[in-house]
């Protein structure tokens, strides 16, 4: 599991915390996306399909930019993380 790391991705919209793999290799625009099906899905639909989901460190409030791939950021395994819509 090289070229992936564990978060936790909190969702408040839906009041869900969710621990998952991310690829180290894919823009931050590619995970948001991933990550909004993923969790759309695993909630039952809660979490409506968004193309305006942003996302955020939890703990310095640092927003991540669509266009940056995910191992040029601060994320590593352990990072928490917040996606709002």
């Amino acid at each position: 599991m090289k070229n992936k790391i564990l978060v936790e991705v909190k969702v408040p919209e839906i009041d869900e915390t969710y621990s998952v793999f991310l690829p180290i290799n894919k823009k931050m625009g590619n995970i948001i996306i991933l990550l909004n099906k993923a969790i759309s899905e695993m909630s039952g639909g809660n979490l409506k399909l968004s193309n305006f989901n942003t996302l955020y460190n939890a703990a310095t409030g640092k927003e991540y930019q669509v266009d940056v791939i995910l191992s040029e950021t601060d994320i590593r395994t352990g990072t928490k993380l917040v996606l709002l819509s």
